[in-house]
């Protein structure tokens, strides 16, 4: 499938890998351009099942992506509605989107994340951020408004009530350090050391199966909206869901076959023994 013309961003796939360059100067604003754009990668990505990792990254050396565009932001209604009528946002349904991609995403923050740039991020999957050059910031409260493109619910599962209060409602930048700290990201890392960091994991889970990645990424999410006893069934639904697309089968038996369960060198070794059985279809 191609993967081209785009206004506010460049994809080059790369084996199972997609890579998705932010370049919109000049600051990579969050608009109109960008929600379309993402719309159109997202409709592409949900039928490609080439692509299993999706890792999201900033051709500006100083801003992953910046907040959302003033101008669309401006047009909200300042009346005031019920419950009822309330529909999603523009933002709001494109992150979703995003965040319920069948691939694995990771975003790779090099720069400024703040405002929608840093919702972007809380939609991905994984967050590996910069020390030295990422800085986050919720800004929203002090233009009056609430983080509205996810953040305020997703920063809550991410990082817990007390965490995602002090970040929205102080409204000031903080680092890669704080955020691994404050669970926003899974981890800072050297600026020289990101690239490879987020290069090889993204290669890894590349190895395995489209249709097992999908269904992790169903069973982890779910487990965070709903009760034990319903998290734990959708953990068996997306089990049967696996099983039924991924040669899964074929693997337990070839381990049961060669004893590789009950061996204590292949104990040692499943980290690498993992990639081998890959080549089981």
């Amino acid at each position: 499938m191609a993967y081209e013309n785009y206004t506010t961003f460049k994809a080059t796939k790369d084996g199972a890998v997609l890579t998705v360059t932010f370049d919109y100067p000049p600051v990579n604003i969050q608009g109109i351009p960008m929600l379309d754009d993402l719309n159109r990668l997202a409709e592409t990505l949900e039928s490609d099942r080439s692509v299993k990792v999706v890792v999201f990254q900033s051709a500006n050396p100083e801003i992953f992506v910046a907040h959302a565009d003033t101008n669309f932001l401006k047009d909200i209604s300042t009346t005031a509605v019920s419950r009822d009528q309330v529909k999603l946002l523009y933002l709001q349904t494109t992150l979703e989107r995003i965040s319920k991609l069948p691939q694995a995403t990771i975003a790779k923050i090099e720069g400024f994340a703040r405002g929608g740039g840093h919702e972007f991020a809380l939609a991905c999957d994984m967050r590996f951020a910069a020390r030295g050059k990422a800085k986050f910031m919720q800004m929203e409260v002090g233009m009056g408004i609430l983080p509205c493109g996810g953040g305020a619910s997703r920063m809550a599962r991410q990082a817990g009530l007390g965490r995602a209060l002090e970040i929205i409602l102080s409204a000031r930048d903080f680092d890669a350090d704080e955020a691994e700290d404050y669970g926003t990201i899974n981890k800072a890392l050297d600026a020289d050391k990101i690239g490879a960091y987020v290069d090889e994991l993204a290669k890894r889970i590349a190895h395995f199966p489209a249709d097992s990645i999908n269904a992790c990424k169903q069973a982890v999410y779910a487990s965070i909206d709903k009760p034990i006893e319903e998290a734990l069934k959708e953990e068996a639904y997306w089990l049967y869901q696996a099983m039924s697309r991924t040669p899964a089968q074929k693997r337990f038996q070839y381990a049961d076959d060669n004893s590789i369960q009950n061996d204590m060198n292949n104990q040692h070794n499943w980290n690498e023994g993992l990639l081998d059985i890959q080549e089981i279809k």
